[in-house]
């Protein structure tokens, strides 16, 4: 649901790291291409922590409003990357054209708002393991995206998106057999449609060439936008911030720091920097720490209907991923 406080260790500053079209990316013929260290470093913290996320957000939300605790956690977070930014390679890393600042507004409104923003919303109804093998089916959205957009996949990743469909289908069961609240899982389901699009749309739209710079403008709208929705929902209503416990506030600084300034610019780094295909693998990953610990923290059940679905999903996933990785 989103590095370190610094640049990665790639030897170069992320100004410096070409930046190419990711649509070019998925299709090109690369089955030879090598992948830095400072990728799989990326890719190894947005593995974890993300997979964490799941964990802290459910915490979070045990006594803190889940649009307004969003918002104050993106606000903070772009803050202090664009702090880190300013401070590690100047001020002028920040400027970007009004063009690109409405860009990454727009994206991060999408990524943050309309996907991390309702799964927040989700996540007081629908436990975080649940809620994180729902997310791995963004792959699977990219393929239709890319399909709508006149681009040609791959046979493996039909068969990866009917697969995804399908262990979709059997994660609504708690819904339906009424262990979970339906709306939880629908509201997750629009989330990961939501962040497909932003993360599809990110490389078709001019945002600013700094990577980490478009990190922190987009965490300050998505936080902005979660903010008014809180208010409009009237989540300040009744709210006290001395009835939040001790573990919701731990929570929100680990999503603060980890979540959002760590994990989500690694993301937002990756997206500029490897092909979405390889990116992508995070989504069957996350799952798999996000139920560990849902299960080992909060003792949340694993029942057969969220450990087949997910594991079909995950297949999907797999299959959708080692296509797009041969072509």
């Amino acid at each position: 649901m989103a590095t370190n406080s610094s640049t990665p260790e790639t030897g170069t500053s992320p100004s410096d790291t070409p930046a190419p079209d990711i649509s070019d990316a998925l299709v090109a013929a690369e089955p030879r291409r090598r992948i830095s260290g400072a990728v799989w470093g990326a890719l190894a913290i947005v593995y974890v922590v993300w997979g964490s996320t799941y964990l802290g957000i459910r915490v979070v939300v045990e006594t803190m409003p889940p649009f307004l605790s969003a918002g104050a956690r993106f606000i903070v977070a772009g803050l202090i990357l664009a702090g880190l930014v300013a401070w590690r390679q100047g001020t002028s890393a920040l400027k970007v054209t009004w063009v690109q600042l409405a860009s990454a507004a727009v994206v991060g409104l999408m990524l943050l708002l309309g996907g991390n923003g309702m799964v927040v919303l989700a996540e007081t109804s629908v436990p975080s393991g649940l809620a994180a093998l729902l997310i791995a089916v963004v792959p699977a959205w990219v393929v239709v995206l890319r399909r709508a957009f006149g681009e040609r996949p791959g046979l493996g990743a039909y068969l990866g998106v009917l697969l995804g469909l399908a262990g979709l289908a059997v994660l609504t069961l708690p819904g339906l057999s009424g262990d979970v609240r339906l709306w939880g899982v629908l509201t997750v389901i629009v989330a990961t449609v939501m962040w497909s699009v932003g993360s599809f749309s990110s490389s078709r739209i001019p945002m600013p060439a700094n990577p980490f710079a478009a990190s922190a403008y987009e965490m300050v709208a998505g936080g902005i936008g979660c903010l008014l929705v809180g208010l409009g929902r009237g989540e300040q209503y009744g709210f006290a911030l001395d009835e939040v416990s001790g573990r919701s506030w731990t929570a929100l600084g680990y999503l603060v720091v980890f979540g959002s300034v760590v994990a989500f610019t690694a993301y937002a780094w990756l997206l500029h920097s490897a092909p979405l295909s390889l990116v992508a693998t995070y989504a069957y990953v996350n799952p798999v720490v996000a139920v560990l610990l849902g299960a080992l923290i909060l003792n949340e059940q694993l029942t057969w209907p969220i450990a087949l679905g997910g594991a079909v999903v995950v297949a999907g996933v797999c299959l959708i991923v080692s296509t797009e990785r041969r072509r």
